[in-house]
């Protein structure tokens, strides 16, 4: 999760500091950066064909680890990517009993592992199972194998159709990632790539519209005119779409991108949009600790090679101040579909939401895109559409 860069001047509320004190983090996050291959579209902390370069990770990560001295009990566990399945049998073996040793789970905890559907075999999922894995995470963003082939992912819908059978058998939730508002995609080509999805019966889904991003190939194809962008009214109505079709099927609709059969919520991510703290260790990872942000280095190579020289691996760390902190739990809050409860939000910050974002707050309100329910407020269905563009007048001061 990349850290927002807020401004920075004197604190004028003292009681902001004490009441985001809630002891050390209860969640960790695990980069594990190989992939078969890059998709077009991807601009995270990957590398393929790169196995020469597993064992140096492990060896990192184990040194980086060292760094907390002491075990940290935790209740969730993120395995993300990457594709942490793409390890070995023994090098994911080695990474799982590694993570066991520095993040001991509380007992009825989370292990989430992000898993490609096509190379995800029984003996890996046996093997997860077996080291309290509870929840796989399937990268398969469509089941479509010409809206696949633009993504430039390497399974088919099958693989999906295989990889969640197999999910069910091992472990507690399956949760699947799809994307919408891909070129040449339309409504009825979307909410068909949804109703396969949803037949398949996982536990979760996560959807998410195609951004391009800079450094990844998507971007530049763009520029060049050989990808063209769904426009902004489709995209907005293959959401709304998705909200309707998974709510009728029974998913709770309960964070912006994030739906979920009741009891199957990623808890780990929740950690993110209630304000919580967290550890995070591997390439690229970013961290949360005693009001401090960290990213590790984003390029494999460098992170290797500064832990592995007993150097640190942190690229940028910003400390935030207790606004700072607040005006981001209040906006996280907001992505949760059931918003932010101004009392409990003074509690956790030392803030009112009315002193920290009043004017905004109450603008929001009159042009329907949020709502005030008692002492919540919350996004609209219109908010829903628009929130992006709503954020920056939360963080600002």
């Amino acid at each position: 999760m990349d850290s927002m860069k807020l401004g920075i001047e004197e604190n004028h509320a003292a009681g902001g500091a004490r009441a985001q004190e809630t002891g050390p983090p209860k969640a960790a996050y695990i980069h594990v950066p190989f992939c078969a291959h890059r998709c077009g579209y991807c601009n995270f902390t990957v590398v393929s064909g790169r196995d020469d370069l597993v064992n140096a990770y492990l060896d990192a990560i184990e040194v980086e680890l060292s760094g907390l001295g002491e075990p940290r009990p935790v209740e969730t566990i993120f395995f993300g990517g990457g594709t942490p399945t793409q390890l070995p049998p023994d090098g994911l073996e080695r990474l799982l009993e590694t993570i066991a040793r520095w993040f001991p789970l509380s007992p009825g905890g989370e292990i989430t592992v992000e898993a490609n559907p096509a190379d995800l075999k029984q003996d890996d999922l046996a093997r997860l199972a077996a080291h309290g894995v509870t929840r796989i995470s399937l990268g398969a963003q469509s089941l479509d194998a010409g809206k696949l082939g633009i993504l430039e992912r390497d399974h088919r819908g099958n693989d999906v159709r295989r990889a969640v059978e197999l999910g069910r058998r091992c472990v507690t939730s399956v949760s699947l990632d799809l994307i919408y508002a891909v070129p040449g995609e339309t409504l009825e080509t979307w909410t068909r790539d949804l109703a396969a999805a949803i037949a398949l019966e996982p536990n979760h889904f996560s959807i998410y519209g195609l951004t391009y991003e800079r450094g990844a190939r998507f971007w530049s194809r763009r520029r060049r005119g050989e990808l063209k962008t769904v426009d902004e009214a489709t995209e907005a109505a293959m959401y709304e779409a998705a909200l309707d079709q998974l709510t009728r099927a029974g998913f709770e609709h309960y964070e912006i991108s994030n739906f979920a059969r009741t009891g199957h919520r990623c808890r780990h991510n929740e950690t993110y949009w209630t304000g919580q703290e967290y550890y995070a260790a591997g390439p690229g990872a970013a961290r949360y600790v005693s009001g401090t942000r960290s990213v590790n280095h984003r390029s494999t190579t460098t992170y290797l090679n500064r832990v592995l020289a007993g150097r640190s691996p942190i690229a940028e760390s910003e400390t935030l101040l207790p606004e700072d902190r607040a005006r981001e739990t209040l906006v996280f809050g907001l992505r949760r579909l059931e918003g932010v409860d101004g009392e409990a939000f003074i509690r956790q910050t030392g803030y009112r939401i009315e002193d920290l974002a009043g004017k905004p707050v109450s603008r929001f309100v009159e042009l329907g895109l949020l709502e005030r329910r008692e002492t919540r407020l919350r996004l609209t269905r219109r908010g829903l559409l628009v929130s992006d563009s709503m954020w920056p007048h939360f963080l600002r001061r």
